[in-house]
């Protein structure tokens, strides 16, 4: 039995020193922490259970018989984060380059197949060269096993990607399908074909930061939704992001204990300018209304005419969705589009409730926004509004104009109650525009048509340049004053708690791809 124990104690001792002291120096030389080190800072302390140790790869081919490694690298287990239960994979690049085969992906699904069971969220901090060429098809259907699993925990339990290193290939494909990507400065990377191959193909000279760097990510492609200097950093932004979102499908998010006080904040009383084409800082509006530093901005160097991110109200977990009047004047384009639906189906996923801070002079116009195909871009975010059945309460600080207004969670597509401040203008377009259109036959009779259309644009103001008209026919549920906001906003959510919808019995929408 001694000697049992011993074998035993021999064996996780082996596993958990992976590819041996040489490669961790070589992962430590690099800024990086190995696989072990990454799981010790994400969960609480001394709450990490592992699972699959001693599992081992199973070919003999090309050399792999002399490579059998405890873990096939990839360390799978259970623990907590600030005593809430999550499932973790966190691959090994310094074993056989973290590539993933047979054993690797059973492992990975395993605790997949757990966090669905338990109810529980399941992050994965990826480090991976992509298929284990080794292995051949069984490497490819790996993955396939776990792209299916993803989609399958789509919705049910929130699913993150840290990624920590180079992955490329179908390494990426799974990262993509999760709610959430992280990537860290200067030492992930994330592309379906390397610069070498990129290369080869089309003789584009690109470096690998160029091509799928953290910066090319969070700023071209919107593939990261995070990304943070250093691995420390992502493992703290991961915690935070952790503590806005509920366990599964079928929970509240967390709340922090709260003492109602003053709920006035006059520092938004005059943060909108009097001049209508002046810019001013939505997040200032956001920061103003919100429990004080709780704002998480998800997407932030992505579509940055559209704000998205996590706060709290009243110590309840909220989405905000925004219109960023400071860039871009605030328009909507393809990718602040897709990039606010993705968001907005996430919440709706997991319950946690939607406030939307509307000023939006339309859709931006132009062929390189029609050829790329706005119409159905766009029609993304309306899609996830009027899908949205968890409460949803819009703000309407200044422009509301056209098809952008329908589509920033109207009254019209389901949104429970909507506010206007006296700045608002809800109209079909900027008085100018409709003044032109409607008034072009008296303007152009006119002997001065420059003081004509300046007549008729202030008349067309003084219509539809108010938040009244909408307001009268109940498009608007109140006009309220920008100190108010607040006070009416967590009152109203309070009464929007027990909100049930049943919608038409069917398989699935047809969300316009």
């Amino acid at each position: 039995m001694q000697d049992k124990r011993k074998h035993l104690s021999d064996l996780k001792k082996q596993s958990q020193e992976g590819g041996g002291q040489k490669r961790i120096d070589a992962q430590h030389a690099k800024g990086k922490l190995t696989a072990r080190e990454r799981i010790h800072f994400l969960l609480d302390e001394g709450s990490f259970q592992e699972m699959g140790a001693l599992v081992q790869h199973r070919s003999d081919l090309f050399g792999l018989d002399k490579q059998k490694i405890l873990g096939d690298g990839v360390v799978t287990g259970y623990g907590t984060v600030n005593g809430r239960l999550v499932y973790v994979f966190a691959q090994d690049f310094t074993v056989l380059g973290g590539s993933l085969a047979e054993a690797h992906a059973e492992k990975i699904t395993k605790v997949m197949d757990l966090a669905m069971k338990t109810g529980a969220p399941l992050i994965g901090l990826n480090d991976s060269g992509g298929a284990r060429i080794q292995e051949g098809v069984v490497s490819l259907g790996g993955y396939s096993d776990i792209f299916y699993r993803n989609v399958q925990a789509s919705g049910v339990i929130p699913q993150f990607s840290a990624m920590m290193g180079p992955c490329a290939g179908g390494a990426v494909y799974s990262p993509a399908l999760t709610d959430f990507i992280m990537m860290v400065e200067d030492t992930s990377y994330m592309f379906v074909t390397g610069p070498n191959v990129v290369k080869t193909v089309t003789h584009e000279e690109v470096t690998a930061e160029e091509l799928g760097g953290a910066s090319a990510h969070s700023t071209k492609s919107g593939v990261t939704h995070f990304t943070y200097p250093n691995e420390i950093s992502l493992i703290e932004g991961l915690k935070k992001l952790l503590s806005y979102v509920p366990q599964n499908c079928d929970e509240e998010p967390p709340s922090l204990p709260y003492e109602p006080g003053d709920e006035m904040r006059q520092v938004l009383k005059d943060i909108v300018p009097e001049n209508p084409n002046q810019p001013y800082d939505m997040k200032e509006v956001i920061a103003g209304i919100v429990d004080e530093d709780t704002f998480h901005e998800v997407h932030k160097d992505f579509a940055e005419n559209m704000i998205v991110g996590f706060a709290r109200l009243a110590g309840k977990s909220v989405g905000v969705v925004a219109n960023q009047p400071a860039y871009l004047a605030g328009v909507l384009d393809i990718h602040a589009s897709t990039k606010g639906a993705r968001f907005v189906r996430f919440c709706d996923s997991f319950n946690i409730p939607l406030l939307v801070l509307e000023d939006v002079p339309g859709f931006l116009p132009g062929t390189d926004q029609e050829w790329n195909g706005i119409i159905t871009n766009g029609a993304k975010l309306l899609y996830a509004f009027s899908e949205a059945t968890v409460p949803r309460i819009t703000v309407i600080t200044r422009k509301a104009y056209g098809g952008a207004y329908c589509v920033m969670n109207s009254k019209q597509i389901g949104a429970d109650m909507n506010f206007a401040w006296p700045t608002a203008e809800i109209a079909v377009m900027g008085a100018k525009g409709a003044a032109e259109i409607i008034f072009r036959k008296e303007i152009k009779e006119a002997e001065d048509h420059e003081a004509k259309l300046a007549e008729k644009e202030a008349e067309y103001s003084e219509a539809f340049a108010n938040p009244y008209r909408a307001a009268y026919r109940g498009y608007v549920d109140d006009v309220i004053l920008p100190e108010e906001t607040r006070e009416k906003l967590i009152k109203a959510f309070s009464m929007l708690e027990n909100k049930a919808v049943k919608l038409p019995k069917k398989k699935h929408g047809n969300l316009p791809l």
